[in-house]
């Protein structure tokens, strides 16, 4: 498959995108196939993005090509593979499944794309809540997301065009 200009390409060495190369993490677990949950793969394949959330009490961002939605309170990312919304974003102030927050006192999902990886189809225990989010600091390894500066996932999120694809080599 030959990648294109809008395409982000993501390597263990960095990503590219539209003639820009960018310093990123992958998940402690490299880049390959995906185990199951918990594994820290970054998934190889090809994506696209489902939509962006983000803390609007922290950062102001429109994407012309994605939809983006603030991020509330009691938004949660289920990663319970015994929960009917398993790899879905919930409503609740108390969820009885295992979830993320999306909400956090960190900054780490100050801004955050959702990959379709099992998602919006999700098979329990295939992997969950893989993201584009900021990085903890340069190349800390993620849990299997990929994790940017915050002004380059800015960068790559405000050019994301119809054509953009998300390629893990």
């Amino acid at each position: 498959m030959t990648a294109g200009f809008d395409d982000l390409v993501v390597t263990r060495w960095g990503a590219r995108f539209q003639g820009r190369r960018f310093c990123c993490a992958v998940g402690r677990g490299g880049i390959g196939v995906k185990q199951g949950e918990g594994d820290g793969i970054t998934p190889l394949g090809t994506y696209q993005l489902g939509g962006v959330g983000y803390r609007s009490d922290r950062i102001s961002f429109e994407a012309p090509t994605l939809d983006c939605w603030p991020i509330h309170l009691g938004d949660l990312w289920s990663d319970d593979p015994r929960d009917p919304a398993y790899n879905h974003k919930v409503q609740s102030r108390s969820y009885r499944f295992s979830h993320e927050k999306l909400r956090r006192a960190d900054p780490l999902y100050d801004i955050f794309a959702i990959v379709n990886y099992n998602w919006p189809d999700a098979k329990a225990g295939a992997g969950s809540a893989i993201f584009l989010h900021k990085w903890r600091k340069p190349r800390h390894p993620t849990e299997g997301c990929i994790a940017f500066d915050e002004r380059d996932l800015v960068d790559i999120l405000s050019g994301w065009t119809e054509r953009s694809r998300l390629i893990i080599r």
